[in-house]
């Protein structure tokens, strides 16, 4: 019961002192970029699933 009892001391020491937390300009600077990145990523699989399936329904239908 000790050990745990350090354990969440411990933890709660370096998240107060020895964290860096980002400001709200980097977390929405941050916050922007993964949404771009996650919608560039998006379209870029939903034309490579449009194209194959355009390839496939050529070949399906010789």
């Amino acid at each position: 019961m000790e050990r745990l009892k350090l354990y969440f001391i411990e933890s709660y020491n370096e998240l107060v002192h020895k964290v860096t937390w980002p400001t709200l300009a980097n977390l929405q600077s941050s916050t922007v970029v993964v949404l771009v990145a996650s919608i560039i990523l998006a379209l870029a699989i939903f034309l490579m699933d449009v194209f194959s399936r355009t390839i496939l329904d050529a070949v399906y239908s010789l």
